[in-house]
């Protein structure tokens, strides 16, 4: 038995310091924690530098922890044989199966590799920056299977939680919060909390592990279930509140989220993060309904927008605008943009605004406003009320 796992041992770690090492699976529990099932391993590149990722997956919740490369193997032999009977190891070169059953003779068989390009260390890096399907919590909220795959019917959650922290990345940078010590992050309205995760664990695997995101919430039972998540995953500086974006109290934000908040929930959120001092607000407004009974397009648009279907889609472009140029006046850079493929939801813009600096042509942001308003005949709106911003002409 010992040759043989010596054996597959030596091609674990010459892979590891050769850089073709891909993954390793080990199987056939036998342990005396019968929730265990498997453990995954993969080689991924953190800031502090290369390391091997264990995935322990349980029947409910799977654990992730990171090792060093000698740790790593070290780990490995530990649970050869006396945890787990059956390991299966790929690499570039070859694929190799090891078998220790109990009661028979130690098997190993050696093969062709499955994939034969060798791992990318700038690749590995990129891609450790987003959000892998091997994240155990993702597995806790439904979004993956057991086995580390994306569940049939959340393919396009999936794609949005990883193109969420591809705006959040370069965002947090822009507004001097990439490294920030102890940041603080509040996802308002986060439903079932696949962002609010997605933000803690970019942020973390990414060097701020002191970093504080708080989820705000109106479901109990959703409240509930992501604490129960956030502590099953040793996520630390995650947590969770029962209560609506209108009530929730914000001593302190450094980021600000809020997406598909309804109609002027999103100007409660965009107020509360800038009282709050935020230096980076990004929010995805959904259900515009304040402004449509209020528009009175000028003459030229009349006969265009008698058309229900017209008149809602403008009545957005006017909202979306005016909360842009409110912001702006507020003392922000802003940026307007599709958030993701209209195939996950017709409500896909988003507003990205970073906290200026330095305040500049404060009186031209103040006509540039209230011009916009007065041309559609708008009187008052949600975030200028909660701004103490006058729509009307002086």
């Amino acid at each position: 038995m010992q040759d043989r796992k010596t054996e597959f041992l030596d091609c674990c770690r010459n892979a590891v310091r050769s850089g073709t090492f891909v993954k390793l699976t080990l199987s056939s529990h036998r342990g005396a924690d019968a929730t265990l099932k498997k453990v995954l391993v993969r080689p991924v590149v953190l800031r502090a530098g290369p390391r091997l990722s264990f995935v322990y997956r349980h029947a409910t919740r799977d654990i992730t922890k990171n090792f060093t490369r000698d740790e790593g193997i070290a780990r490995i032999e530990t649970l050869l044989g006396d945890e787990f009977q059956t390991a299966n190891l790929s690499t570039t070169e070859r694929s190799a199966q090891l078998e220790l059953r109990v009661g028979r003779k130690p098997r190993l068989v050696v093969g062709k590799p499955v994939q034969v390009s060798a791992p990318d260390g700038k690749h590995d890096r990129a891609k450790d920056r987003l959000i892998h399907p091997d994240s155990s919590w993702l597995h806790a909220l439904g979004v993956t299977t057991s086995e580390g795959r994306v569940a049939k019917g959340m393919e396009a959650k999936f794609r949005q939680i990883n193109k969420f922290i591809e705006v959040l990345q370069p965002l947090l940078g822009e507004a001097g919060l990439d490294g920030k010590d102890n940041l603080t992050l509040v996802d308002m309205g986060c439903g079932k909390g696949y962002l609010t995760f997605a933000a803690y664990d970019f942020l973390v695997r990414n060097g701020a592990g002191d970093a504080n995101v708080r989820g705000i919430e109106a479901r109990p039972e959703l409240v509930e279930l992501c604490n129960r998540v956030a502590a099953e995953n040793q996520f630390a500086g995650l947590r969770f509140e029962a209560g609506t974006i209108e009530s929730a109290r914000l001593d302190r934000a450094d980021a600000l989220v809020a997406l598909h908040a309804c109609d002027t929930a999103t100007d409660d959120a965009i107020a509360k993060g800038i009282q709050a001092g935020a230096s980076l607000i990004l929010v995805a407004p959904c259900c515009h309904k304040e402004l449509r009974p209020q528009l009175r397009p000028p003459p030229v648009l009349a006969h265009a927008l008698k058309h229900g279907i017209l008149l809602e889609r403008h009545a957005e472009f006017v909202t979306d605008a005016l909360r842009a140029a409110l912001l702006e006046w507020a003392g922000y850079d802003t940026k307007v943009f599709e958030f993701i493929s209209t195939e996950h939801t017709a409500k896909n813009l988003m507003i990205a605004v970073v906290k200026r600096k330095h305040s500049k042509d404060q009186e031209g942001r103040d006509s540039r406003v209230r011009e916009f308003a007065a041309f559609y005949g708008v009187q008052s709106q949600g975030l200028a009320t909660r701004l103490g911003f006058e729509l009307k002409q002086r």
